[in-house]
């Protein structure tokens, strides 16, 4: 998806710490901090704003806190399955945490046996041929390295706090939200995960929700359309 949006765009990847290739840090995983590790790369490298923020999963939650914290630097929000603060407590879900021990899977060598044993539990769901073998052996040995570290572990406990730090807040009104969902609808009391979002992005001047069907991982499967979709959303509310 990533070459597919820079024939247009300017595609800037973060990684934070404890996934990809960063390092690892023993900085709190705390909303504040996250976001300042995304925002101080991006000013040191020069590369200046507003952004189109592209959040999958619990990064909505930073998204979220981005775009309360520093509205003049985001342009748009075009949102992955994301994690929205409401979420939790409207579905009536339980934040996910992770033992503590799980941080020695990786350097007792558990994660590389694993990936060994069953790599397709662990490689990107995509059609044959989207990853060269170079790229496929690069992803088993950033997992065996990288499987279940500290930063990530960290992060995964400390999301009650940093949900009860954003569940107040709303996206700015200005903000432009484009959100692609996975079409299974959860559905508690009434309300569905299409009703959820439709209800969070309401107030937007220009807002759309696009269920696909697929997993979590959309972007793995449905880069397409999701490029697509975007391009024609983005035309009519950015000027670049």
């Amino acid at each position: 998806m990533i070459f597919e949006l820079s024939h247009t765009y300017k595609v800037v990847v973060v990684e934070p710490f404890g996934y990809g290739w960063s390092d690892f840090t023993e900085s709190e995983r705390s909303v504040e901090n996250i976001v300042e590790e995304v925002r101080n790369p991006l000013k040191k490298a020069d590369i200046q704003g507003p952004y189109i923020l592209m959040p999958h999963s619990v990064s909505g939650i930073y998204a979220m806190y981005y775009a309360n914290h520093y509205p003049d630097e985001v342009e748009a929000i075009v949102g992955i399955d994301p994690t929205l603060p409401k979420m939790l407590r409207c579905f009536g879900e339980a934040p996910s945490t992770m033992p503590s021990i799980f941080r020695f899977v990786a350097p007792t060598g558990i994660a590389r046996l694993a990936v060994e044993l069953d790599d397709e539990s662990y490689l990107p769901i995509a059609e044959p041929g989207m990853y060269s073998s170079r790229e496929l052996k690069m992803i088993k040995a950033k997992t065996s390295i990288k499987g279940y570290n500290k930063n990530i572990i960290m992060e995964m406990n400390e999301i009650e706090r940093n949900v009860n730090k954003t569940e107040s807040l709303t996206i700015p009104n200005k903000v432009p939200v484009l959100i692609f969902a996975k079409n299974f609808q959860k559905e508690t009391n009434g309300k569905s995960t299409l009703s959820f979002y439709e209800q969070e992005i309401a107030k937007q001047h220009h807002n759309k929700v696009v269920m696909l069907n697929g997993h979590h991982y959309l972007h793995w499967t449905r880069s397409r359309e999701i490029v697509d979709e975007l391009k024609l959303f983005l035309k009519g509310t950015t000027p670049n």
